[in-house]
Formats: C-alpha cells, structure tokens, sequence
C-alpha cells in the first residue's frame, strides 16, 4: 500500500502571453497551452511534498523507479532573453514533469486488466483519446483531443498531467502501459532493467521516426544522424539493428561523439571542426558513401537552419529525411533538389502506436540495442534541481533520477 504523502518535482510559471500572441478563453480558463513559449514565462521547479493520487477505474499507480531528464524538460526552464519558456509545444502549469519513466506497479483501479501489483512498466507519454478521427484511422500521436485546452482528460504527461519526477505516478489509464517484465533476463537486475525500461519512451520517438513514419530503409543502407543526444543515441542504435551497412554521426559535443560510437556510430564528428579543415559535413558523407549520398537521415538535433542545407547536398537518389528535433525557427527548403534526387521528407511527432513500444522492448529484451549506455549522471529524487544543473550545462548523455 502507498503512503499518503510523496516527494515530486513541480515546474510552476506566469501565465502572461506575449503582446501580440492571443490565447483561447480555454488556455485561459484551463491553463493548457498550446504554445509555451509563448505565454508561460519566468519558468521554475521545486520540490514539493504532495498527495499520493488513488487509482480508480481504469487507472494504475506506478512507484516510480527511473525517470530521465529530457531535453524537453530542459526547455521548461531555460528562457529566451524576455524570460520565456524556450519549450514551443503543449504545456499547463503547475505539474510534476517526467515522461520516460519506467516503475512497479503499485495500486490498480477496479476496472483495471492488463497489469497488476508488482508488473514492470513502462509508459507511453502521449495520453490519447482513441475516439477522435485522428486515433480513428491509426494517428494516435495526432490526437485532436490530446491538444484541445477544453479537454483535460487528455494531453502529455509530465506536460498537462502530473508526471514521474517523483515518487509516485498515476497513468490515467492502462492502455498506455507496456510491461518490460523481458528485460529482467537481458539486464541481469531490476535496476538496470528499469533504467532500460525508462528510456523505451525516447527510443520509440526514434523508431517510429524511422520506422513508420519513413517507412524505415533496406539493410545495407546509409544512415546519417544529426545530433547524438539521447533521440539520436537511439537513432543510431537502431540503424545498426536494422541492417545500416554504414551510420555517421554528427554532434558538437565530446561526451556524445563518444556515446554515438558506444551505440554504434562507425563514423563520428564534429561540423565546426570539419569547417575549420574546409570541409562541410556533406563533402564528408559523400566522400565516405563514393560521392552518391545518404540513404536515410535523421535530424534529431533540433537545428533545421544548419542541418537541412547540408541534408540536401548528400541525399542518396530515393533518400528520406524524418524530422525529429523540435525548433521554432522557420527554414527555407530548395523543393528542386527533393524532385531531382527522388526524395523525401517526413515530418514526425510522438512515439505511440504501431506497436511501436513492444517493438522496442522486444528489441531490449533480445540484446539488440542497448541504451543504457548513454547514461552518464544518476541522481536520487532530493537532489532533482542539481540534476538540472547539471542537465543546462549539456555534458551528459542521459541523466536518470532514481526516486
């Protein structure tokens, strides 16, 4: 039985919009917003004791066991130079963030059936409706109802809904859990299965990016990833289970080259160092690909004005590019080069469906990725705002907070 009171870490911010930027009576009213960064400013985090949630119907209650910082939960509290939210996306405050998460279960609701007391588990981030025409017809990282203010029951969770930066955790229903009981044999300890159980949420964002998204690619492939934090880690990871003959690896940072080529990377580099030697990152991929281009690109690094341009001078004739990373800048695109090379851009949002999750334990479970490696930093729970510190300063892979 859960205690009555937990520990959780609680992103709190002024709801003041920016001139200009109107809100809907309903992000008014509800304090879900749609665009963060355009009204939640002077973000902070604290941590606060709060209320064990008790579960009823459907839902479960997780005692959190691993949870990563994400770069998203970063952006919560880094600011632009008028003090807001650098996060462009969903967000209500306040609310315990932390979406990649994995925990036992702890209580179940009366109508719960797929888990009970004592199962792993990991959870799905996205809190679809399954009833919308989006979810309807398969999109359920389109949700219409996820991202409509005048609807609470759905949403994000670590962004609408109280998330697992803490001790304990309620999932508004079961259908957005994924048992990792597999992983035990894979990892050898409960702790270690967990920590691979709390990173399945951003390798799914990797694999559906890929994988449906794009469609995926035939083994023997180029893949080219930009940007090796955690979403490209995976990327890479999962290019080599896939059958890439050849991955290269873009990233400025030291720690994360280093991480690319623990998860695979058979090329790694830096694009200012290469600039300094007169050579841009496509000159390097043609070179090593005989002048005819990558096959697949993943931009996972959220930089579209430096990324796209030298994507689209070493696209491979048929080549996709699936876009992860997250930026609120608009970037031009010449369309000529997509008509001559025969290729394709795919936008990507989410990680749910496709029986993508299963698909990413499955892959755990059997040792065929394995992205425990990329984390650098554990921290427990009391010492969450030193984690943050430490995550602002961009020298870690994974950082994992163990409650």
């Amino acid at each position: 039985m859960a205690p009555s009171e937990m520990t959780a870490l609680v992103l709190e911010a002024d709801f003041e919009p920016r001139p200009g930027y109107t809100v809907s009576e309903w992000e008014r009213r509800t304090r879900k917003v749609r665009e963060a960064n355009k009204v939640w400013r002077n973000p902070r985090i604290r941590l606060e004791t709060r209320r064990v949630p008790k579960p009823q119907g459907k839902q479960v209650l997780l005692r959190v066991k691993a949870v990563g910082i994400c770069g998203s939960d970063v952006h919560f509290v880094e600011t632009d130079s008028d003090g807001y939210m650098i996060y462009p996306g969903l967000v209500r405050t306040p609310v315990v963030i932390g979406h990649e998460l994995s925990g036992v279960v702890e209580e179940v609701g009366e109508r719960v059936e797929y888990v009970k007391p004592g199962d792993m588990v990991t959870t799905e981030e996205m809190l679809w409706c399954g009833e919308c025409t989006a979810c309807r017809i398969g999109y359920v990282n389109h949700c219409t109802r996820l991202n409509d203010p005048a609807d609470m029951e759905y949403g994000e969770l670590g962004f609408t809904h109280d998330g697992g930066m803490a001790e304990y955790v309620l999932i508004p229903h079961e259908k957005y859990l994924w048992k990792i009981n597999s992983l035990l044999n894979a990892y050898g300890s409960e702790d270690r299965a967990f920590e691979a159980g709390s990173l399945v949420e951003p390798t799914s964002v990797s694999y559906h990016a890929m994988f449906n998204r794009a469609g995926g690619f035939k083994p023997g492939s180029t893949v080219v990833v930009w940007g090796a934090g955690p979403i490209g880690a995976a990327a890479i990871g999962l290019a080599k289970a896939a059958g890439a003959s050849m991955v290269i690896a873009f990233d400025v940072s030291p720690v994360r080259r280093e991480l690319a080529k623990a998860m695979g990377a058979d090329h790694v580099f830096d694009p200012r160092e290469l600039s300094e030697k007169g050579t841009q990152p496509w000159e390097k991929i043609l070179e090593l690909t005989d002048g005819e281009g990558a096959d697949m690109h993943v931009e996972a690094a959220g930089a579209p004005l430096s990324t796209l341009p030298q994507m689209l001078k070493s696209l491979a004739i048929g080549a996709k590019i699936t876009w992860i990373g997250r930026a609120p800048e608009e970037t031009p695109m010449y369309l000529e080069v997509l008509q001559v090379r025969r290729a394709q851009v795919y936008g990507s949002q989410g990680h749910s469906g496709w029986g993508t999750f299963r698909n990413v334990i499955r892959l755990m479970a059997a040792g065929k990725i394995d992205m425990t490696r990329i984390i650098t930093s554990r921290y427990p729970l009391s010492q969450a705002l030193e984690a943050f510190e430490r995550a602002k300063k961009r020298i870690d892979g994974k950082i994992t907070i163990k409650p």
